[in-house]
């Protein structure tokens, strides 16, 4: 509604108060500011401050005035919502013309591709999207409560490296209010660790469409499993934290490749069966001693269940790296062609996009 500095200069010269049609009606009736104010029992200077706009007229006021002048209090407490509302808008405008810089740190155009906010236009337009984006009043409560709260840790971390910590934010909430929609029982470790070996049945079949079957399985157990594509300067894999009471892993699969994908799946999942509920992992960041341990604790946890360790070392030993040893040794070590042929790519014995077997 209000794109420049102009437009709103305009709106606050324009605005009606109900002071302005008070002034009106005792004019029209002929009668003083004075006079209002004895028939109403209210010092002249309220009556002052309410024809100005400085001073709200009170359903208690719209009372009196109904009895003095004769006009419903019902339409002077519309006329003073309505009044206050616009002049919030205004105000709020102006914050979001003001707050420029702060909207241009976020990827808003690639938000806007994947459907994650909708805007038309402006800035100010794209600040409104954020700010309802990230359910938050203004871009000031916006880092109190995400680089100050909610995502200390992630944004301690984005400042140490090339990741963007708006953009991470902004990932990780997009996981969260996808997280929203799904309903969960509450979580049950015992459950979840029976899970996996579901879940380890679908690394091995080698399914292209198993990201449904990945969630429902998760969620039985109470876990809430997402898939977050990527945003710009926030080439992440995947994330794991506990969210309004229920853990939540958030998965990119940024390369498409399932290797990566199974491999970030289990690390995320060792997080939210062995540390603590109060921390949030972001994979590809720097961590403290203490969280290094954690990650490292998370890639043994993932190499295990894949098959990763001592058995790509055996597969190397042979030297013979075709498609169809990589199947063989695939089929031979219960786990897929495509985490084989990724581990010997981590390795240097094969391209990078052999994961994508």
């Amino acid at each position: 509604m209000y794109k420049t500095k102009e437009d709103i200069a305009i709106a606050r010269e324009v605005i009606s108060c109900p002071g302005d049609t008070l002034a009106e009606h005792i004019e029209y009736k002929g009668m003083t500011q004075a006079e209002l104010a004895e028939r109403m029992g209210r010092p002249k200077k309220t009556i002052n401050e309410i024809i100005q706009g400085k001073a709200q007229i009170t359903p208690e006021t719209a009372l009196q005035l109904e009895r003095v002048i004769g006009i419903p209090a019902d339409f002077w407490v519309e006329r003073e919502k309505r009044y206050r509302l616009r002049l919030a808008e205004i105000d709020d405008a102006e914050t979001l013309l003001q707050a420029k810089e702060w909207v241009k740190r976020f990827p808003c155009n690639a938000m806007k591709t994947k459907g994650w906010i909708a805007f038309e236009g402006s800035s100010a337009n794209a600040g409104k999207a954020l700010l309802s984006f990230f359910n938050v009043a203004s871009p000031e409560v916006y880092a109190k409560f995400y680089h100050g709260q909610a995502y200390a840790t992630a944004t301690s971390m984005s400042e140490k490296n090339s990741k963007d910590l708006y953009a991470v934010a902004a990932w990780l909430r997009q996981g969260e209010r996808q997280a929203e929609l799904l309903q969960v029982p509450d979580y049950d470790r015992n459950a979840f660790e029976k899970t996996l070996l579901e879940i380890k049945k679908l690394v091995i079949s080698g399914a292209d469409h198993f990201f449904p079957e990945l969630e429902e399985l998760c969620r039985k157990a109470g876990v809430k499993v997402v898939h977050t594509p990527c945003l710009p300067k926030a080439p992440l894999h995947g994330s794991s934290r506990w969210v309004k009471g229920s853990p939540l892993i958030q998965l990119s699969n940024r390369l498409t490749r399932k290797d990566i994908f199974w491999f970030t799946f289990f690390h995320e999942a060792a997080h939210i069966l062995k540390h603590n509920k109060k921390e949030i992992f972001v994979e590809g960041m720097d961590y403290s001693i203490d969280g290094k341990e954690k990650e490292d604790e998370a890639n043994t946890f993932a190499k295990e269940w894949l098959k990763s360790g001592k058995d790509t070392n055996d597969i190397i030993e042979t030297g013979s790296f075709e498609k169809q040893d990589i199947k063989r040794f695939g089929k031979k070590f219960s786990t897929q062609p495509a985490i084989v042929a990724g581990r010997l790519a981590h390795h240097g014995l094969l391209q990078e996009d052999a994961g994508k077997l």
